[in-house]
């Protein structure tokens, strides 16, 4: 592994996902600017700032921490009274007295007072009209929207690139054409191994089947798919075999018989199982498309992301104790940012790779990096854009609602009221990143 290669490899896909979040934060920038609203700071980065730039009345620079960035747009929460309370007391004669006070208790009642008054220092007199809370709901949705439609939009540019042109590493077809054919049976304890004279000669071999050969039926059955095929080998035990197959422009039906042989139940199950066994090796190729097979193959993952991210809680702390030691670390557990890097190092390094894989994989982590941040930022819980994006549908729905029932407009959703959740899942965020990132560097995962 050549450190300069790996290194290239992980500078490479750490700018590449820095690059995106700056995108992101540009879909959002650019809405909120074209619909009025005051957008006074756009930054790659959170912590100190190691350069900045001022444009307008935007500054946009980047910040020493880069995990993550930001793009400040004034107004975001309106001014409210949540921390008012009624209050009844009695004068000397026992007659009620009525008033109006301030609360001063409550801790997240305080965090939504100190979190108006941080957004109203921003708020200048001539700012008013400006204000992203006084926006349509509608316009609301696509500002919020916008910056995880650009990580989709990434994700969707790379995959109809690489679908295209190499293939989908997701999605091997397999052709009923005989790629090869094992001249004997060896144990599946001993696989790697050559034949030797006493090995029993492969049933295919007995055959005369021959590599090219296009598999037409297996005992009078029809060729559907290989998976079919390969069912009925396995269920034939030690059966009579009648393989139907074109070669050429001929026409040629095979005897033989399968012989029984120990192979793991299926791909998923590695429990060993006595099977009918043929010996043939199917062709395959990655399968291709352009944009209406990449939007088919993005549909599939978002099921897929959809799922992953209901367990996600439940896979951390999977890896969380796989960090102490307590049980091996998951294959298919989550990764974070250095993690990401750590398979664009070992792909671009390895010797294993030729030029074309390794440009392959860095381009496919890159986008599914953005597909899952593009998704990620839609689960409509705050401070991610889909909360806000909720927001918006809400108080479109109640006055929409309320204008068919000839009723006043209810004003604004006043998302400050959600920022105890907001400050609970992003505690929550906070701890997963940082879990993920610490089993990235103590037990990471590897690319093979």
């Amino acid at each position: 592994m050549t450190p300069i290669l790996y290194t290239l490899g992980v500078v490479t896909f750490v700018v590449a996902i820095l690059v995106s979040i700056g995108l992101h934060e540009f879909g959002h920038l650019l809405p909120a600017k074209k619909f009025g609203c005051k957008v006074p700071q756009w930054f790659i980065g959170f912590g100190p700032t190691v350069w900045s730039k001022q444009i307008g009345d935007t500054e946009y620079g980047v910040k020493a921490i880069p995990l993550g960035g930001y793009v400040k747009i004034v107004g975001m929460l309106p001014p409210g009274a949540e921390d008012l309370v009624e209050e009844t007391t009695y004068d000397e004669d026992g007659e009620p007295v009525h008033r109006i006070r301030r609360s001063n208790t409550g801790m997240f009642t305080q965090l939504i007072s100190d979190a108006r008054a941080a957004e109203w220092e921003y708020v200048k007199q001539h700012d008013t009209d400006r204000l992203f809370y006084r926006l349509p709901w509608w316009k609301k949705a696509i500002v919020m929207a916008g910056g995880p439609m650009v990580n989709l939009a990434i994700a969707f540019g790379l995959f109809v690139l690489l679908f295209a042109t190499y293939g989908n590493p997701r999605d091997e077809v397999v052709e009923p054409t005989v790629a090869a054919i094992p001249s004997c049976v060896i144990p599946v304890e001993e696989t790697g191994r050559a034949c030797t004279a006493d090995d029993p000669v492969s049933p295919a071999a007995e055959a005369g089947i021959q590599p090219g050969d296009e598999i037409l039926s297996f005992n009078g059955t029809p060729f559907r798919d290989w998976d079919s095929f390969q069912q009925l080998i396995r269920d034939n035990a030690d059966g009579d075999a009648v393989i139907e197959v074109r070669r050429g422009d001929q026409t040629l039906t095979l005897e033989t018989n399968t012989t029984v042989t120990l192979r793991q139940t299926s791909v998923e199950d590695q429990t060993m199982t006595e099977v009918g066994f043929l010996g043939v090796q199917p062709e395959t190729h990655l399968a291709t498309g352009g944009p209406i097979y990449t939007l088919d193959q993005m549909g599939t993952m978002t099921a897929e992301t959809v799922k992953a991210l209901a367990q996600l809680p439940v896979k951390v702390y999977e890896v969380g104790r796989a960090i102490v030691g307590l049980q091996e670390r998951d294959p298919e557990s989550p990764v974070s940012i250095v993690g990401g890097g750590r398979f664009a190092g070992e792909a671009a390094a390895s010797d294993a790779f030729p030029l074309t894989e390794k440009l392959v994989t860095l381009l496919f982590l890159i986008a599914s990096f953005n597909f899952f941040i593009g998704m990620f930022n839609f689960v409509p819980l705050l401070p991610l854009d889909g909360g806000h994006i909720a927001g918006a549908l809400y108080e479109g729905l109640k006055r929409g609602v309320a204008r068919l029932r000839g009723r006043p407009d209810p004003g604004h959703v006043d998302v400050a009221k959600l920022l105890p959740i907001a400050y609970v899942v992003g505690l929550a965020m906070l701890v997963m990143g940082v879990v993920l990132i610490v089993a990235d560097i103590v037990v990471p995962l590897r690319l093979s």
